[in-house]
């Protein structure tokens, strides 16, 4: 499996000749939208900077909610989460993604911006290996409450998204903080991220993969 990150909270991942995409964004955000053929195209809410799938070539399956969903040999789970601490009221909706790929189970938060995880939420999840979480802040949680996040999910490997980057338009806090609570503040980025079950192992601490943009 390849993982690699466009900006923002949009993702690329490639098992075979299968491409998922996540949050495809919009140029208005100030980045190259993703323009490549898909598969599967995941969205957590329809904000401008996560829901254009139409930049996408091919003809994927757009899946845009909570349920369950069987497609292409990948099982993808869409949970209701808050995009905001006061149940939607600011933001809305977002849904968390939990795909089940090469024996790996990845958790996409999408706009998580919750104070925790909720019990039913956590229930819903269940375990996952690889975990793809904000932590700019602002209309998400921050750095701190993402590390406080991970270590209720307590993932094999966990990947920051959705925070300042050269040529971002959007106002986000960058990545120090939460790489500082994970105790990983000199990991260097690197370009993409190619993975293996058996990378995902029984280690009990969660590592974290920086990644840079494409």
């Amino acid at each position: 499996m390849v993982i690699s990150w466009l900006g923002q909270a949009c993702f690329k991942i490639q098992s075979g000749d299968l491409v998922i995409v996540i949050d495809p964004f919009s140029k208005d955000i100030g980045l190259t939208p993703p323009r490549f053929r898909a598969d599967l195209v995941l969205v957590t809410h329809g904000h401008y900077d996560h829901s254009n799938s139409e930049s996408l070539t091919g003809e994927p399956l757009v899946i845009t909610g909570p349920g369950e969903y069987e497609a292409k040999g990948v099982y993808v789970h869409g949970i209701q989460t808050f995009h905001d601490t006061t149940q939607g009221k600011e933001r809305g909706l977002n849904t968390i993604y939990s795909i089940e790929l090469e024996d790996m189970k990845l958790l996409h938060l999408g706009d998580f911006g919750e104070n925790a995880l909720r019990e039913e939420t956590l229930e819903s999840v269940g375990d996952a290996d690889i975990v793809m979480i904000p932590v700019g802040g602002k209309y998400t949680v921050d750095g701190e409450g993402a590390a406080k996040i991970v270590k209720q999910l307590e993932p094999r490997l966990v990947i920051p998204m959705h925070y300042k980057i050269p040529g971002l338009k959007i106002g986000l806090a960058g990545a120090e903080e939460f790489l500082k609570e994970m105790g990983a503040a000199k990991i260097e980025a690197q370009e993409k991220l190619v993975i293996k079950k058996r990378d995902v192992g029984e280690e009990e601490k969660t590592e974290v993969a920086l990644l840079k943009p494409v």
